[in-house]
């Protein structure tokens, strides 16, 4: 029994999220499927994590147990022919037989893209989203330097997230620009269900000069989702790699 890890790269607009849905189209049941076609085997795909509906991923990872001798290099190439042009396995690699891909994770990092202007360029429209405020970076850092560090973030949380453990440590929370675009980089030991795009929207609050430092540090210790700012679209967030 062979122990596959993957490195999947993906496009999540038009997909339900990661995790399997019964009314929708996920990317795990989508890459399962190809794997049953080719190995004639029904796998349990093992993500790092799930992305939410719309989401996009640089470096997802994955695992799963198979009996199928097929060369890892054929392997790589059959699940491309057989995915669509929105997914792709980068990186194919047999990993040791305890290998978990969501249980060994030791962190992620995110990156959120916002489009600072009225108008957004038709080439990147489905990575990023378009913020209509004039924002300040220097005041959205110094919020940052608040959430940055290990905190309960019960206020980041949509209310219908399922884990009972709010607290995460955020290593940091770094910041690019480049004309009308701003690139937020978040890296944590993990993520609760919205907390990125809802860190998003809470530094672009700060940006705005609606939301002060001070009320940033009240918004960790009121632990309710609603002081928080809103959550941002899906489609300006990617995971851009998992830590092992």
């Amino acid at each position: 029994m062979r122990n596959i890890k993957l490195t999947i790269q993906y496009d999540g607009t038009g997909y339900a999220g990661w995790q399997f849905q019964k009314n929708g189209r996920s990317i795990q049941e989508t890459i399962q499927n190809a794997v049953r076609n080719i190995t004639g085997e029904k796998v349990n795909l093992i993500g790092s994590g799930r992305t939410d509906a719309g989401v996009h991923a640089e470096a997802q990872v994955a695992n799963f147990r198979t009996r199928s001798k097929i060369p890892l290099e054929n392997l790589q190439m059959a699940l491309n022919s057989a995915l669509a042009d929105d997914i792709v396995i980068s990186k194919i690699e047999q990993a040791g037989s305890r290998f978990n891909a969501q249980h060994d994770a030791k962190s992620k990092l995110y990156r959120y893209t916002i489009v600072n202007n009225d108008f957004v360029d038709p080439f990147i429209k489905r990575y990023a989203a378009k913020c209509f405020y004039k924002i300040d970076i220097g005041l959205m850092k110094k919020a940052a330097k608040v959430l940055a560090g290990k905190h309960d973030f019960t206020s980041f949380q949509t209310a219908d997230g399922e884990e009972k453990n709010a607290v995460r440590t955020i290593e940091y929370i770094k910041f690019e620009k480049s004309e009308d675009i701003v690139y937020i980089y978040m890296k944590a030991d993990g993520f609760l269900y919205n907390m990125a795009r809802t860190i998003v929207g809470t530094l672009i609050e700060a940006g705005r000069g609606k939301f002060t430092v001070d009320y940033v540090k009240k918004i960790l210790k009121k632990k309710d989702r609603r002081c928080a700012g809103p959550t941002m679209p899906a489609k300006g967030l990617s995971l851009v790699r998992v830590g092992y």
